[in-house]
Order: structure tokens, then sequence, then C-alpha cells
């Protein structure tokens, strides 16, 4: 009995991570207020992340892209500003125009949103 209650916390915390991190987005107006400098590249070919917008917060779930913009900062798990230039960004995105199309491209980026 006690070692099966074990497994079952043991897949509990394997699986949560998926679950808790969520990908729900903040833009500030001022790059003191981010935790993430972003910049959106012009092709898919020059981005670390694949990013698709999605409608409700339900859908933004786990670290694959799906990003749902909240009103206030309080509700998000990132902040992040849009910076002028590729140089001043932790990330490359790239906005893509349908979920399966979402993903990291540069998997040693993903980090920076956990």
């Amino acid at each position: 009995m006690k070692s099966q209650f074990i497994k079952y916390i043991l897949i509990l915390l394997l699986i949560s991570p998926s679950l808790v991190f969520s990908q729900k987005i903040y833009s500030v107006e001022y790059e003191s207020q981010c935790d993430l400098k972003v910049f959106v590249v012009e092709y898919e070919s020059q981005c670390d992340l694949k990013v698709f917008k999605v409608e409700y917060e339900s859908q933004a779930k786990g670290n694959e892209g799906l990003w749902y913009f909240v009103e206030h900062s309080s509700q998000s798990d990132k902040k992040i500003f849009f910076v002028k230039h590729e140089s001043q960004s932790n990330l490359k995105i790239y906005f893509v125009d349908y979920k399966s199309q979402a993903g990291w491209r540069d998997n040693s980026k993903k980090h920076l949103l956990y």
C-alpha cells in the first residue's frame, strides 16, 4: 500500500510541471518592469519560439508557445517587454497563424519561461 502511494506521488510530480507552467503573459510598458525582453522577428527561421495567441486562458497550458495575454500584471506568469532591437532581447519570437505551428525552435531558451 505504501509503495503504491509513493508511485502515485512520483507520477504526480512528473506530470505537474506541464500543468503548472502555463503561459499567461502581460506586456509591460517599461523595460525595468519585465521578467523577459522579447523581440518579434520577421521570419520564422530567425526565432527561438513560435508563439500562437490563444483566446482563452485555459488553452495556455505548458511551455509550448501558447500564450494568453492577460489584462493585469498580477494575473500573469511572465511579464514581457517588447524591445526594438534583436540584440536587446533574451528571446526572439515569431507569431504563427495556427495553434499547431507553435513550439520551440531553440530548446536552450526554454528555461526562460519556467
